[in-house]
C-alpha cells in the first residue's frame, strides 16, 4: 500500500505550539503548588510551634524583660552577661557530665537488649513490648518512681543493698550522687527506644555474611566487632545524634527528681532557662541562653554529620 502525499494547502493545520519557556514555567509552578499542598499539614504546625517561637526568642534575647513590664532593648548585653558569668560554664559542664554518663550507658544497654531479642528467644515479642513500655510512659511518672526507688532512707535500692551489708549512697540528696541518679533513670527510660532502632538495624544485616564469617572460624566477639557493628553503623549514628540532642535538652527528670539541686549539682542548661524565666524574671537572659544552647547543639550535630563519612558504612 502506497501513501499519498497531499499538497501543503490540503494538510490539516498544526496546533499552535506553546513557547519553550512558558510550558516549563507552568510545570514548575504546578509542581511547587503540589508540593506545598502536601507539605501544608506539617508546615503549618512547624511554622507555628517551631519557627515562630525561635524568631520570637531571638527578639526577646535582645531585650530586658521580666514578663510584666514592657521590654527594653539592650542589644547583645544578655549574651555578654551570660558569657562572662562563671555559672554559665558550670551548667554547660553539668549538661556535658550528664551526656558523658548517659550516652554510653543507654547505647550499650540498648545494644545488649537488641542482640538478645534478635535471637530465637521464647516470648521475645512480649519482651520487646515490655522493654519499650517505659518509652511511652510520662517522664514525670518515671522520675517520681525513680525518686522513690532511690530514696536514701526508704528506697528499694538502698534496702536491697542493706541486705548484703552495703550502705547505700544518698543518691539524689547527695551532690556527688545526684547526677548519677538522673543518668540511671534516663537510661532506663530510653533503653527501649535505642533497642528498637538497633534491632531494626540488626534485622537488616544479611545472614549470609554472618554465616560466611562463622565458616571462616570467626567467633561471636569477632563477628560482633568485624561484621555486626560496622553494618550497624547507620543505626548507631542515628541513635548517637538523637541521644546527644536529647541529652543537651535534658529537663523533665532534673525538674522532677532534684530541681537542679542539691546545691546546684544538677543544674543543667534547660533548667537554668526555666529558672531565669519564671523564678528570676529574666526572660531576655533565658532567651539568649536558649540560643547559645541551640548554637552548641548545631555545632555538635554538624561535626557528627561531617565525621560520619569516616566511620558510617552504608550498604
Amino acid at each position: 500500500m502506497t501513501a499519498t502525499l497531499l499538497p501543503a494547502e490540503a494538510r490539516a493545520p498544526e496546533p499552535p505550539r506553546a513557547s519553550a519557556g512558558r510550558r516549563p514555567g507552568r510545570r514548575r509552578v504546578r509542581y511547587a503548588l503540589t508540593v506545598l499542598a502536601f507539605m501544608l499539614p506539617s508546615a503549618i504546625p512547624l511554622t507555628a510551634f517551631v519557627l515562630v517561637p525561635m524568631v520570637s526568642a531571638a527578639w526577646v534575647s535582645l531585650q530586658e524583660w521580666n514578663l510584666l513590664a514592657p521590654p527594653t532593648f539592650v542589644g547583645f548585653d544578655n549574651y555578654a552577661k551570660l558569657l562572662n558569668d562563671p555559672n554559665t560554664g558550670a551548667i554547660f559542664l553539668h549538661t556535658l557530665t550528664y551526656i558523658v554518663g548517659y550516652l554510653p550507658l543507654v547505647y550499650i544497654g540498648g545494644l545488649a537488649l537488641a542482640l538478645a531479642l534478635n535471637t530465637r528467644l521464647r516470648g521475645r515479642s512480649v519482651l520487646r513490648g515490655i522493654y519499650f513500655l517505659p518509652v511511652i510512659t510520662s517522664w514525670i511518672v518515671v522520675a517520681l518512681v525513680w525518686r522513690w526507688l532511690l530514696n536514701p532512707s526508704t528506697g528499694v535500692v538502698n534496702t536491697v543493698l542493706g541486705w548484703f551489708g552495703v550502705a547505700g549512697p544518698g543518691w539524689w540528696t547527695d551532690p556527688a550522687w545526684a547526677m548519677p541518679s538522673i543518668i540511671i533513670a534516663s537510661a532506663w527510660k530510653d533503653l527501649g527506644f535505642v533497642m528498637v532502632i538497633l534491632l531494626a538495624g540488626l534485622q537488616s544485616i544479611d545472614p549470609e555474611l554472618l554465616d560466611a564469617a562463622r565458616v571462616d572460624g570467626a567467633g561471636w566477639w569477632r563477628r560482633l566487632f568485624s561484621v555486626v557493628l560496622p553494618l550497624l553503623s547507620p543505626s548507631t549514628f542515628f541513635v548517637i545524634v538523637i541521644s546527644l540532642i536529647n541529652g543537651f535538652q535534658v529537663f523533665d527528670q532534673v525538674y522532677a527528681m532534684t530541681g537542679g539541686g542539691p546545691g546546684g549539682a544538677t543544674q543543667v542548661v534547660v533548667q537554668q532557662i526555666y529558672d531565669l524565666t519564671f523564678r528570676y524574671g529574666a526572660a531576655g537572659e533565658a532567651s539568649a541562653l536558649s540560643w547559645l544552647l541551640f548554637a552548641v547543639v548545631l555545632a555538635v550535630t554538624v561535626v557528627q554529620i561531617v565525621g560520619q563519612k569516616r566511620w558510617v558504612t552504608y550498604g
